[in-house]
């Protein structure tokens, strides 16, 4: 047990996207996981949507685990421990909704248990065994969730009437945006979100945009916001191995593009200290080595 200094450097994401189906949650999931990491090849969609996650393939090589059911919670946690294990940063589940009513959730388990309130008390904790592995993960998460559909009957701008769908409720189990960082809701379909949740206070009460990558490196600064540069730069400077200045660069990616010239530098002071005949070692943006 040990009081410590409050950095948001440690703080993950939990990001939720909500909307009706062809609202494009899917598409704007991966173009926010992208701007958080700046890697495709460091993301990974969980995908329950029958092969959703692969329709944006040509955006980059992003991972892809196709989860069919039943779509029980700890097979919703064993595909998040999958990620976790092969070094993924942003882990997008597409979509929650499914560990909740689909084939095998919890809504089907209650039913079988025999359908009565009391059975919810076998099922509650399975649920919230899932909430706690999306909230502990090492992971920056981003989930999507399906809204039930509505239609209203409304005008365009020429005065004719056209049919307008809309997204009215989740479809997952009540109070979950709570426990997000954000909680993005796509309101129609040209891709408009407005927040109904922000703790980082980046979007609230702000007119509804479109995310882009932009929305995702605006997050990651919001987490880094109390990293000193200077700090980073002294532990640069101090550094007494390529292992270490490497672990270093991969441990404060807000601050690599920032301070690429001070890493390149150590590097190379680092190469002739060991009287190496090779071309200098440079970083990559992805927070790797290149020759």
């Amino acid at each position: 047990m040990q009081l410590q200094e409050a950095k948001r450097e440690a703080v993950k994401l939990r990001i939720g996207i909500s909307g009706a189906s062809g609202f494009g949650k899917t598409y704007s999931a991966l173009l926010l996981a992208y701007g958080i990491t700046g890697d495709y090849s460091k993301v990974a969609i969980i995908d329950t949507e029958n092969g959703s996650g692969c329709l944006y393939a040509d955006l980059g090589n992003y991972k892809v685990l196709n989860l069919e059911k039943p779509y029980s919670p700890e097979r919703y946690i064993e595909a998040i421990e999958l990620c976790e294990q092969n070094d993924i940063e942003v882990i997008i589940i597409d979509s929650i909704t499914h560990e909740w009513t689909g084939k095998g959730g919890c809504l089907e388990i209650q039913e079988k248990l025999g359908g009565r309130f009391q059975d919810w008390a076998k099922v509650t904790p399975r649920h919230q065994a899932f909430i706690d592995k999306i909230l502990q993960s090492k992971c920056h998460v981003i989930t999507t969730v399906r809204r039930k559909v509505d239609y209203s009957l409304d005008q365009d701008q020429n005065g004719k009437s056209k049919v307008v769908k809309h997204g009215t409720k989740e479809i997952t189990r009540e109070g979950f945006e709570y426990e997000l960082s954000v909680n993005f809701e796509l309101i129609n379909d040209n891709h408009l979100v407005k927040v109904s949740k922000d703790r980082t206070g980046l979007f609230m009460n702000k007119p509804e945009f479109v995310i882009t990558p932009k929305t995702g490196e605006r997050l990651l600064a919001w987490c880094s916001s109390d990293v000193k540069t200077d700090e980073v730069k002294a532990l640069i400077k101090s550094a007494e191995s390529n292992e270490e200045l490497k672990a270093i660069y991969k441990s404060h990616p807000s601050l690599q593009k920032r301070l690429h010239d001070d890493f390149l530098l150590k590097l190379e002071e680092l190469d002739k200290q060991e009287v190496k005949q090779v071309e200098p070692t440079k970083f990559s943006q992805n927070g790797t080595f290149k020759h």
